[in-house]
């Protein structure tokens, strides 16, 4: 099990980052990013202290690797692409962008810019478009595939989306609460009910490693 978008409470999560690691290292993860959410007044902040916090998780332990990164959350699409490079400069390695979700406000126009702005996973994309679908293609952006309750409503659109326009998935939990993480079976439970076929999980399955070797330089 692969999870690059969850939650420590140094955004709205519960859990202490090194409680959150140590929950999903028992359920068997073999690697999980903490992607907090950021804007300009905690990006700083946050990826200082998860650095610290991966740094020695990996140290410490062979068995899952840790991953900083961060989740953009409702910014104004004219700021994204600054705040994205901002976050790698700082170093987050994952860069997760909060989407056009139907269950929270969040400003029109933010799924293209986040994917112009070449992020690595649009998050919860909502009513993505096919035009928006076809970009992230392009851009080699992920769509994901969330566990997340509310956010899911969508995610059978966000297959079809994707399924049409060649554009690569990912299954994220957006873990906030310990009873959010989830394992195989409760993520091909998810899966299924989005729509999507054994072949189509497998690759699902195979992104997220890929993904997990890009952003760590293969280590």
């Amino acid at each position: 099990m692969i999870d690059l978008h969850t939650h420590s409470l140094f955004s709205d999560g519960v859990l202490l980052p090194s409680e959150l690691i140590q929950r999903a290292r028992k359920k068997g993860y073999a690697a999980i990013a903490i992607t907090d959410h950021v804007d300009i007044s905690n990006i700083d902040f946050v990826i200082k202290r998860i650095t610290k916090v991966c740094k020695d998780t990996n140290r410490a332990y062979h068995d899952i690797k840790c991953i900083c990164g961060v989740e953009i959350t409702h910014v104004a699409p004219v700021l994204v692409a600054g705040l994205v490079k901002m976050a790698r400069r700082l170093g987050a390695q994952i860069v997760v962008f909060h989407g056009e979700t139907t269950l929270e406000p969040v400003e029109p126009g933010s799924n293209k810019a986040a994917i112009l702005a070449g992020v690595d996973i649009l998050a919860h994309p909502g009513r993505i478009t096919d035009e928006e679908a076809l970009l992230a293609a392009q851009k080699g952006v992920y769509l994901e595939i969330t566990a997340r309750a509310g956010h899911n409503i969508t995610n059978e659109h966000v297959a079809i989306a994707a399924r049409k326009a060649g554009a690569r998935m990912v299954f994220d939990t957006d873990t906030h609460v310990p009873e959010n993480l989830t394992d195989d079976q409760g993520r091909e439970k998810i899966l299924v009910a989005a729509g999507l076929n054994k072949d189509e999980i497998e690759a699902i399955i195979c992104n997220s490693g890929e993904l997990v070797k890009k952003v760590t330089g293969g280590r």
